[in-house]
């Protein structure tokens, strides 16, 4: 009963943080939102900041369990196609998954006030994602399957587009359905471009 209680004191967190921000929502519109009286939240976490911690390694397993992470890096593809296949997956999840779409515009906003925000959007907003495309590079040059060239290089190259076509589903949701055309049609390009002879 608990941990029914902090998972939904985390997930009201994520709402009215991603809403609001931190420094915008007050433990009160907190228990609010639970059906709660302060007394009985702070009988869980000690304080609004230990409920922002609680959050951010929930939805820092939540992603990487999901989407993947340098603890968990998803297995090399055997052709290009199963690359493609890979990629539109996980920006499909990306963009449609409302923990994630909420944990990304939360995190957009407080990485200017937190300094773990701002390392976990370093994280998925470049380093943690260009260092999984690394490491599929990497395996698929080895495999023969890509030309060979710097796997960092590429990721960043692979990466960076992507990333900026996410961030414009979630400040337009009326483009998305562009957007993830576009998403398409650049890993397409990619693959054209470095794929091996």
């Amino acid at each position: 009963m608990a941990n029914d209680t902090k998972t939904k004191i985390i997930n009201a967190a994520l709402k009215l943080f991603s809403e609001k921000g931190y420094n915008g929502t007050n433990v009160r519109e907190l228990s609010n939102e639970l059906g709660l009286v302060k007394s009985a939240l702070y009988k869980h976490y000690e304080s609004k900041e230990a409920v922002w911690e609680a959050l951010a390694d929930s939805m820092e397993a939540y992603y990487s369990e999901r989407f993947g992470s340098e603890n968990n890096l998803p297995p090399i593809p055997d052709s290009t196609d199963e690359l493609f296949n890979m990629t539109v997956n996980m920006v499909t999840f990306t963009v449609n998954d409302e923990k994630i779409r909420m944990t990304r515009k939360l995190l957009m906003t407080e990485q200017f006030r937190d300094r773990r925000a701002s390392d976990l959007a370093t994280k998925h907003f470049l380093m943690g994602t260009r260092q999984i495309f690394r490491h599929i590079f990497a395996g698929m040059i080895e495999k023969g399957l890509l030309k060979n060239d710097d796997p960092d290089m590429l990721a960043l190259e692979y990466t960076a587009p992507i990333t900026v076509l996410i961030h414009l589903c979630d400040r337009e949701p009326k483009n998305i359905p562009e957007a993830l055309s576009q998403i398409e049609a650049f890993c397409k390009h990619f693959i054209k471009t470095h794929k091996a002879d």
